[in-house]
């Protein structure tokens, strides 16, 4: 992996994507885009993840975030390791007609990494970039609320429930974010 995806100074902030393996579309039911917003909550409660902007589309998430303690990649870390356990024990429990099928291509991820155990749910990769400055900031955080209009699913940006959109735009939210003047 090239350095300029890897989140070189744990204390900067950074425009991150987290994708599901094979691009499955996980995220298209709401139970697992719950457990993702929770897991946000918690991150910015308890281990100073600092939110500027996010979305959660179907099969991975953006995210402009920062940790207060200058721990980023542990921080994105422990959410991943948790997000996939938490995510992986509701797909088992069901009900999921895409169980077995899911279930068997996250298997199959985790026989091609040594550090993996019985599944792997999240690519290793953070495809992580650094924000530079205030105009780069605004740029990504424009591409990330247009995600969900790119795909067709709303025609304004925060009409999209599981977006930071809203936060910007005084709508109700299911995330407290921390503002870009």
């Amino acid at each position: 992996m090239s350095q300029g995806c890897q989140i070189i100074d744990p204390a900067a902030t950074y425009f991150l994507t987290f994708q599901v393996i094979d691009w499955v579309d996980v995220f298209s039911r709401d139970i697992y885009r719950k457990e993702i917003v929770n897991s946000f909550i918690y991150c910015r409660k308890s281990k100073g993840l600092r939110i500027y902007a996010y979305v959660v589309m179907t099969n991975h998430i953006h995210l402009i975030a920062r940790a207060e303690n200058g721990n980023l990649p542990d921080v994105v870390r422990d959410f991943k390791k948790f997000t996939a356990s938490q995510i992986l024990r509701l797909i088992k429990a069901g009900p999921e007609s895409r169980q077995d099928w899911m279930l068997k291509r996250f298997e199959f991820a985790a026989r091609s990494h040594s550090r993996n155990s019985d599944y792997q749910f999240w690519t290793h990769e953070n495809h992580a970039i650094e924000i530079h400055s205030p105009q780069f900031m605004r740029q990504k955080m424009e591409y990330i609320h247009q995600n969900p209009v790119r795909a067709g699913w709303v025609a304004d940006p925060w009409d999209w429930l599981y977006s930071s959109a809203s936060n910007y735009s005084g709508k109700p939210s299911l995330i407290e974010v921390d503002f870009v003047d």
